[in-house]
Formats: C-alpha cells, sequence, structure tokens
C-alpha cells in the first residue's frame, strides 16, 4: 500500500510512544525512520528488522560514557537501538568539534546504527563536517560510511561486502563518529582488494530519492503497517481509558 509521509510520521509517534520511548525520544525515533524511507535508504526495512525489540530497550541500562577527554568520548550504548540513543552522541561529537575543532566518538553495543543518518544531516546543516563508519556480519561482513560537508543539505552513503571476515569479532555493534569544524572529513566507502562489492549514493542521489517520495507517497507492506498501528494503538488504549476516568470531572 502507499501512505504519506505524514501519515507514516503520526503513525511511528505513536508505536514509539507506547514502546515506552521518552518525550523527544519517540520524535527523534520516528524522524530517523522516516528520513531514511524518503531517500531511498529502506527505512520501513530496517524498522522491520528491530521492531520485535524495541519495547525492551526500556528494560536496558541507559547509555553511558565511560571515557571522555576535550577532543574524544567512548559511550556504551547497553545494547540499544539507535533509535534512541544515536541523536545524543552526535550532539556530544558536534559539541567537542565546536570547541576544539575536531572529535571522535567510539559508540558500542549499538544495533540499528543505519539510522544515525538523520542526526548526521542535522549536524552537517548546522555548518559542521562528519562522518560515520561502521560494519554489521560475521560471516559475511559489510562495512558503512556515512558523510556530510559542512553546510550541505544532504549525506553520501557507502555500503561495501568485504571479501574476508573482519578480525575484530569483539568490535560488533560498534561506530565511530568523526566530526569537524575545520576541514571537509567527507569521504565513501573505495574499492580496494577488501572489497568485492559496493553500493554508493551520492549526496544529489540522496536528494532526487526525496524527491520521488514527495510526489509518489511512500510504499509499505501491509502487514509491517498493521503491526506498526497495533504497537501505537496501545497508548490510544491507555488515553481512552484516562479519559472515561476524568469524564464529569
Amino acid at each position: 500500500m502507499i501512505i504519506s509521509m505524514n501519515e507514516l510520521k503520526a503513525a511511528l509517534r505513536r508505536c514509539f510512544e507506547a514502546s515506552g520511548y521518552f518525550v523527544g525520544n519517540y520524535e527523534d525515533a520516528a524522524n530517523m525512520v522516516l528520513w531514511l524511507e524518503k531517500h531511498g535508504l529502506n527505512g520501513l526495512k530496517e524498522l522491520e528488522l528491530a521492531l520485535d525489540y524495541i519495547k525492551s530497550d526500556r528494560k536496558k541500562t541507559m547509555s553511558k560514557v565511560v571515557y571522555e577527554d576535550s577532543t574524544s568520548a567512548i559511550i556504551n550504548c547497553s545494547g540499544r537501538s539507535a533509535l534512541n540513543c544515536i541523536a545524543s552522541a552526535v550532539d556530544l561529537a558536534h559539541a567537542k568539534a565546536l570547541e576544539v575543532g575536531i572529535s571522535t566518538i567510539t559508540v558500542h553495543n549499538c544495533h540499528n546504527r543505519k539510522f544515525i543518518l538523520k542526526a548526521l544531516t542535522d549536524c552537517g546543516r548546522r555548518g559542521i563536517s562528519v562522518a560515520a563508519y561502521w560494519q554489521n556480519g560475521s560471516t559475511t561482513v559489510t562495512e558503512h560510511t556515512a558523510s556530510i560537508r559542512a553546510g550541505a543539505r544532504y549525506p553520501s552513503y557507502s555500503e561495501s561486502i568485504m571479501s574476508s571476515p573482519a578480525d575484530n569479532a569483539s568490535d560488533k555493534q560498534s561506530m565511530t563518529i568523526i566530526c569537524s569544524s575545520r576541514v571537509d572529513i567527507s569521504t565513501s566507502l573505495q574499492h580496494s582488494s577488501l572489497h568485492r562489492s559496493s553500493r554508493y549514493l551520492s549526496a544529489e542521489q540522496v536528494a532526487a530519492n526525496k524527491e520521488n517520495s514527495v510526489d509518489h507517497g511512500i510504499q509499505i507492506d501491509d502487514t509491517l503497517w498493521v503491526n506498526i498501528n497495533s504497537i501505537g494503538a496501545e497508548i490510544l488504549v491507555e488515553n481512552s481509558e484516562q479519559s472515561r476516568q476524568g469524564a464529569g470531572a
């Protein structure tokens, strides 16, 4: 089925709010999913992989800065989804880059890291160059890089399959974020002997994908649409019960 971006955003907000995301977090999460989808980066597919687990985030320890100095930090996200923790990591990178010129943030134990692209875009539009790098998989390892130039409106995105598995298995679910107010650090994965196939979307292609979504709406699987709205209906039920209890007061 085809729905509008406004319909999808409203349904996603209800879904994340019902899943226990805090005020502000569920707005960020909805925007992250919508941004990927409307820019041709499979936000709904990424959400489908995460949907069965988003409620468990409320039971996990909050993200914690385990090391910090003037130019860097290491954050443990405690197995949470990037949907409710990665925006704050990018904000920290942005703040440090404004103060000292360049910063590096390493994130550990974070799932669904592709959702960072919305936060990176916001950072770039505030006049800071930023790039993020991560790997997925074990038997088949994919490398991902997303980056945006300072002042640009859209990022580029690269995805490449490595010819051999990564050696450092302990770094699964990690990500490196580099942010600079002084130099352009935008980059993409390059073809090399380690990469046997690659996908690259330029900033211009990302912008064109958005125009297509605005013109034609967003295609969503019927089952996924039902699942999103079923989760979101829980918050509506709670509100209606409260309303009945207060009726006539």
